[in-house]
């Protein structure tokens, strides 16, 4: 027998005997991790302050315009690079500088929403369809994330199937999830932050299930 025979036999034989699933549990539609057992919203807050993010609750867009407006004259901001339309319109009157530095590399902070927040993971869901586009919250040394209650689910497998049922055959070219701000563990393993994107992401989550 030639050896394309012998490797076609030892897969005929393989196939009619398969090896059990080592984790059947893992298969079908049912999440194999623990169920939600506290708000969404304090489950998200504690899983993105454990990796590093920064956690505001607004209680309406007015609560987020005066919380804003406090962190930027904190931080001293003078260049807030945000190119969504439906953002400025909500934080310009808290900002008279905002969205004054056409220059993205040279911004103090840049300012996106989201497609969805995940809470298990705390993880930002981001796409090219947004108006944010691909690299607001790349180049920045500030990444601020503001997105709302109704945004929120529990995992990851939730948030793609609200991506594809939104855009459906449209589907963005890129789709990304950022957890916490960009950090590597490359150099001699030690864990640097900020190497390779933000070195500070916050999120302002404004309630609008009220």
């Amino acid at each position: 027998m030639s050896a394309r025979g012998n490797i076609l036999k030892k897969i005929r034989e393989a196939l009619a005997q398969p090896t059990p699933i080592p984790f059947p549990k893992s298969e079908g539609q049912s999440s194999v991790f623990m169920p939600l057992e506290q708000d969404i919203e304090v489950e998200f807050a504690e899983r993105f302050t454990t990796l590093q993010g920064r956690f505001a609750f607004c209680f309406d867009e007015k609560d987020l315009v005066h919380q804003f407006n406090q962190l930027a004259v904190a931080k001293g901001w003078k260049h807030i690079y945000c190119i969504d339309h439906n953002l400025t319109g909500i934080l310009r009157g808290g900002l008279q500088f905002l969205n004054d530095f056409s220059s993205l590399a040279g911004c103090d902070v840049a300012v996106t929403s989201c497609e969805y927040l995940v809470a298990r993971t705390g993880s930002i869901v981001m796409s090219a369809a947004e108006q944010s586009g691909r690299n607001t919250s790349v180049y920045a040394p500030v990444h601020i994330c503001i997105a709302y209650t109704s945004q929120l689910v529990y995992d990851i497998k939730e948030a793609l199937d609200g991506v594809k049922e939104k855009y459906g055959a449209a589907l963005p070219s890129l789709i990304t999830f950022a957890t916490g701000p960009s950090r590597t563990a490359d150099i001699e393993k030690t864990l640097v932050v900020g190497v390779h994107g933000p070195k500070e992401v916050y999120v302002f989550l404004v309630d609008d299930k009220s």
